[in-house]
């Protein structure tokens, strides 16, 4: 059996020795943001940095321009453990959740597990993941098949806490179109049906709907349209709700309540209501064997890992989808004062900062340690297979 600990004192001195380019890869990415399925001078750069190490990679997989795959081979047979790089940004935020700092962190771990392969068994896949942020490019790859065979996908995430067990909440869009009848709102109100009186009730139902709702449910919601013209009563009138929830269970008895609230605005007004649900995102089932692993490694670094709280604030990935096929685990590093805010501009500013650009880098370390172990102790692959048939929910 390998020798882990010397092995995992070569993967941190390899990322040390890398950490100047890491940062650059970071700082480059970060300063040229690509949103979901446009991310070609990232996904490249991410490529281009694989390539320089010896790594051979495979770009455009599962359909998808900006997706790649690279592999790294022991001479045993073993565990294949997948590495997951996101590298979209956000509309007018840029990398203002960070995803500079998860793609070039699986790029360091890559490059650092290249190095010691001929001692480690098994398969250590990076794949890159387009379209995070709007667009489930993780989605479409399982669909695709991209992850089948894996016994584990991994990635860390920047946020203002470090956790290794935290989930995320499963969520779904909805939209509600009302069709009522056109009428002058002076001369003939009488004769109408307002399409925007419906949508307003369901607004109200879904605000009565609250009180009754578990903690972890969140629903939010946008009039994208109601009307034409101040004077006609409205015959069409649309919403986008976003429906989150701690449960893939509980997230589809939200969805019918609210769809319940609508079909009881469309009742009293006499209009008509058409919904429409996404296919949404699952929630994230964070892998506790991988988690105690994980946690163990980033304390030997020296770094204070926390657990989450029961009321952890969360948002939603698709990352999460990919957790009901196949062990994963989806920790996150400080890079930022507790209370800030992803999706923020102070955030967007952490990102490239020092303490951002040392949360990178530990991430990488946290990622090829914890590789490590999963490639050597066949318990602890055992244990994590074992607790995935065990909680998974189908």
């Amino acid at each position: 059996m390998p020798n882990t600990a010397i092995l995992k004192r070569q993967a941190i001195e390899t990322i040390d020795t890398h950490s100047r380019a890491l940062i650059q890869l970071s700082e480059t990415i970060h300063a040229n943001p690509e949103l979901a399925f446009q991310e070609q001078k990232s996904m490249a750069l991410l490529c281009d940095a694989l390539e320089k190490q010896g790594i051979q990679v495979q770009r455009g997989i599962g359909g998808l321009a900006t997706a790649f795959r690279a592999e790294v081979c022991g001479k045993l047979t073993g565990p294949t453990i997948a590495l997951l790089a996101e590298y979209d940004a956000l509309p007018e935020l840029g990398h203002a959740c960070g995803h500079n700092i998860i793609c070039a962190a699986a790029i360091g771990a890559e490059i650092a597990l290249h190095g010691l392969m001929n001692e480690l068994p098994g398969k250590v896949l990076i794949i890159g993941t387009p379209a995070e942020e709007g667009g489930s490019g993780k989605i479409h790859l399982l669909k695709q098949g991209a992850f089948d065979g894996l016994d584990a996908t991994m990635l860390v995430h920047p946020s203002s806490r470090t956790m290794v067990t935290r989930g995320s909440l499963a969520t779904v869009r909805l939209t509600l179109e009302f069709f009522g009848k056109a009428a002058h709102a002076a001369a003939a109100p009488e004769d109408g049906i307002s399409a925007l009186e419906a949508l307003l009730a369901a607004f109200h139902n879904v605000n009565a709907l609250r009180l009754h709702l578990k903690a972890d449910a969140r629903i939010h919601g946008i009039i994208t349209h109601g009307g034409a013209a101040i004077n006609i009563i409205p015959e069409y009138a649309a919403a986008k709700f976003s429906l989150r929830a701690a449960s893939n269970s509980y997230l589809e008895e939200i969805t019918q309540h609210v769809i319940q609230c609508a079909q009881a605005g469309a009742f009293a007004t006499g209009a008509e209501l058409k919904h429409t649900v996404d296919d949404g995102l699952a929630d994230m089932i964070p892998n506790r064997a991988m988690g105690r692993a994980f946690a163990d490694n980033w304390r030997a670094l020296g770094i204070e890992v926390y657990e989450a709280r029961p009321n952890e604030r969360m948002g939603s990935t698709d990352h999460g989808d990919v957790s009901h096929s196949v062990p994963s685990l989806h920790p996150y590093i400080a890079i930022a004062p507790e209370g800030t805010g992803g999706h923020t501009a102070a955030f967007r500013q952490a990102a490239i900062s020092a303490e951002g650009h040392l949360g990178m880098l530990n991430a990488a370390k946290g990622l090829a340690m914890t590789t490590i172990d999963l490639l050597c102790d066949d318990n602890l692959m055992q244990e994590v297979k074992s607790e995935f048939a065990a909680t998974v929910r189908k």
